[in-house]
């Protein structure tokens, strides 16, 4: 009998490294973008979309000017903030080796929850901010501000289900880990777990900025 081959999974560094920890097969055909827009927008976000694609929309003036250097220096400072935060999570794993009792993933899952919170939070702010400053730039930029905040209501509770089933996948890959380990080697199989944990968190980080950079690339061409 033929040995079963998983599809070649293609897509952002955070799908692909979901699929490689996981075993999870996401090669599945890509439907047309517009074709999965219309599943994850309801009615009443559809007409708010068009409202802003069709309807007149005017630069709200504004008496203070905003250097785009400046602004892309904060998102780079807020990033960096944040990959920091993300590196540091080795400590939280040492302290299970430190106290020798059985490794638990309950710590580092409230770990990764809390990291995800902090990069909404920092992220929406910098979105915010970006779409403030493009509103009030002209009237095509006031636009596309609108378009992305619609947006953003629109998939923010679809992106929140699923960033929100990150945890369990990595629960699932922390225990294949744990029990593959010999027992006399607890430490190797914990520091792999944590490289992987970081990895997918900063391939997230990744995926939550690029809104950001796509504001901050359109405030560039004003």
């Amino acid at each position: 009998m033929q040995a079963h081959q998983r599809t070649s999974v293609r897509g952002p560094t955070f799908i692909r490294l979901l699929s490689r920890l996981t075993d999870v097969d996401t090669g599945r055909p890509n439907a047309a973008l517009p074709d999965r827009l219309s599943q994850w927008l309801d009615w009443t976000h559809a007409l708010a979309l068009s409202a802003a694609l069709d309807g007149k929309v005017e630069a709200i003036a504004a008496e203070v000017s905003h250097p785009v250097d400046d602004e892309a220096a904060e998102c780079a400072r807020v990033r960096q903030t944040l990959v920091q935060a993300i590196t540091g999570a080795r400590e939280l794993v040492a302290r299970g080796i430190v106290a020798g009792t059985t490794p638990d993933f309950a710590p580092l899952r409230q770990r990764y929850t809390t990291l995800q919170r902090s990069m909404q939070s920092h992220t929406g702010h910098l979105r915010g901010r970006l779409r403030d400053i493009l509103a009030a730039s002209s009237d095509e930029m006031a636009r596309l501000a609108e378009v992305d905040a619609v947006m953003e209501l629109a998939l923010s509770g679809r992106e929140q289900s699923l960033m929100g089933n990150v945890p369990a996948l990595l629960a699932h890959h922390f225990d294949r880990l744990r029990q593959a380990a010999r027992p006399d080697d607890a430490g190797a199989w914990l520091d792999a777990f944590r490289k992987d944990m970081q990895a997918v968190l900063l391939a997230e980080l990744d995926v939550r900025f690029q809104p950001v950079e796509a504001l901050l690339a359109a405030l560039r061409t004003r």
